[in-house]
């Protein structure tokens, strides 16, 4: 990939009226190199796709953490170099200057000072996958996202329709990225999901009978809906909502527009994926402290099979329940008899008739 120096110089070269021959000449580049840059527009800045780095203190930080917060509640102050000679002892071979710098980075000092533990897993691996909408109205697109509980690890797809089609297709893609269905789903009031609260008693509501039988029967998925005006109750996907929306959305959003593009759902989503793999899902979580796709590895253990491709409620309710890895759930099969107008058995009323009359012949026979 060329530096943006290099691809200014390709533009002026050729306003200057040079060929492509001689600007590959002059630069020490390949011609064709030289003609695919030629094509894109002027000011194009290359975007140079990099995985997180990692670090010598990573795989320490949650053992720094406890450190730290042990201390905190003992009202006593550890020293870096105290810290460094512990961890040490654990395996780090790094220096004590690279350490204090991961730990301001991560602030653990200063977070430890709110009492707010460091490290939280206040959901169960596998148990809970949190699911919204993030609306981008200038765009007419919209973002599903998905983030498990545990792992934090997170799935988004540009759609442009937040239909219940959409929402299952955009679930079983989920599905399939996070490599298994977690035991329920999270969200809050969306009509997608929930037709009306408690229609049945306190906390039993009325789903969407499409998405009901998509998730709880076909996928083996519980839904779980947030209470009304309580949407921090599923405070990791808004979190992650605010990180997407500042991070990436607009970032690749001015990105674009320097080089004279608009964001599609194409690019979007060519981009989003790359954004997910080498930034969002393999940074240090800032409440785990582990990478998502560290944590997910453990998660995805816990999950349930991904089911097959889904194609809508069956006419004939002759289903049964979709098997899940509890062996103590039982399968519950519901067979569909078909009702009748009494009517439609008048046309057997001749025949019996015919039958009982010589049978009473018979027997009045029989009886003398």
């Amino acid at each position: 990939m060329l530096k943006k120096g290099e691809v200014k110089m390709i533009h002026k070269m050729l306003k200057d009226g040079l060929s492509k021959s001689e600007i590959a000449r002059r630069l020490g580049i390949n011609r064709d190199t030289v003609a695919k840059y030629a094509k894109l527009p002027e000011g194009y800045i290359p975007s140079i796709k990099r995985e997180s780095v990692d670090t010598t203190v990573d795989p320490y930080l949650p053992n720094i953490a406890r450190m730290l917060e042990e201390a905190h509640k003992l009202g006593v102050r550890i020293p870096n170099t105290a810290i460094y000679q512990e961890i040490q002892k654990l395996g780090y071979r790094g220096s004590l200057r690279w350490m204090k710098d991961i730990i301001q980075r991560h602030e653990l000092r200063r977070k430890v000072k709110e009492e707010d533990p460091l490290v939280r897993f206040e959901t169960a691996k596998g148990k809970q996958m949190q699911v919204d909408w993030v609306e981008f109205p200038k765009e007419g697109l919209s973002a599903f996202v998905a983030t498990m509980g545990y792992s934090r690890a997170s799935y988004v797809e540009y759609v442009t329709d937040e239909r219940v089609e959409t929402l299952i297709k955009c679930h079983m893609n989920a599905f399939s990225y996070f490599g298994g269905v977690p035991e329920e789903g999270l969200y809050d009031n969306m009509k997608t999901v929930i037709i009306k609260r408690n229609v049945y008693g306190y906390g039993k509501h009325k789903f969407n009978e499409q998405f009901r039988d998509f998730a709880e029967k076909h996928c083996g998925m519980k839904l779980k809906v947030c209470k009304p005006y309580r949407a921090q109750t599923k405070g990791k996907v808004e979190r992650f909502n605010h990180y997407l929306r500042y991070s990436f959305h607009n970032m690749f959003k001015t990105r674009l527009s320097m080089m004279g593009y608009k964001m599609t759902l194409e690019n979007a989503n060519a981009e989003v994926m790359d954004w997910l793999d080498f930034s969002a899902n393999s940074r240090i979580h800032q409440t785990t402290l582990h990478k998502p796709f560290d944590l997910l590895a453990q998660e995805q253990q816990q999950l349930f099979p991904l089911p097959k491709p889904y194609k809508g409620i069956h006419p004939v309710k002759a289903t049964a329940d979709s098997v899940t890895h509890d062996s103590k759930k039982s399968k519950r099969v519901t067979i569909h008899i078909p009702s009748r107008d009494l009517q439609s058995y008048d046309e057997f009323i001749p025949v019996m008739t015919y039958m009982l009359v010589p049978a009473y012949a018979l027997g009045g026979v029989l009886w003398n």
